[in-house]
């Protein structure tokens, strides 16, 4: 069992805000998971992987991906009130689930 989060590089967030976007996606999405996934994923010690992808586009390709193999995600937007101006979709978390789920869709990206 694990989660990704993918990571939008080309908005080039601090190390701070990527952190707590990075929260925010793992949360969200942990949040509209299945109990029986979420304490399976629990017990096994809640592994995430945060991977990088260019672009919005990229990011919304692969929460495409991740709805057709039936994973939960979370696309996460910045409020635009602190280190963005506007508004900014800056990452997507994708489970937890099985692995082998999730590596289908995101095995070719990339660790951040």
């Amino acid at each position: 069992m694990k989660q990704i989060i993918l990571v939008r590089q080309d908005l080039k967030m601090s190390p701070a805000k990527l952190s707590v976007q990075v929260a925010h996606a793992s949360l969200e999405a942990a949040l509209k998971s299945d109990k029986k996934i979420l304490e399976e994923w629990r017990k096994e010690g809640m592994k995430k992987v945060v991977l990088k992808v260019s672009s919005l586009e990229e990011l919304k390709e692969y929460q495409k991906k991740a709805g057709i193999a039936k994973l939960k995600t979370a696309l996460i937007t910045d409020s635009g009130k602190t280190f963005f101006k506007e508004a900014t979709t800056t990452c997507l978390s994708i489970g937890p689930d099985e692995e082998e789920k999730i590596d289908k869709v995101t095995g070719s990206l990339k660790m951040l």
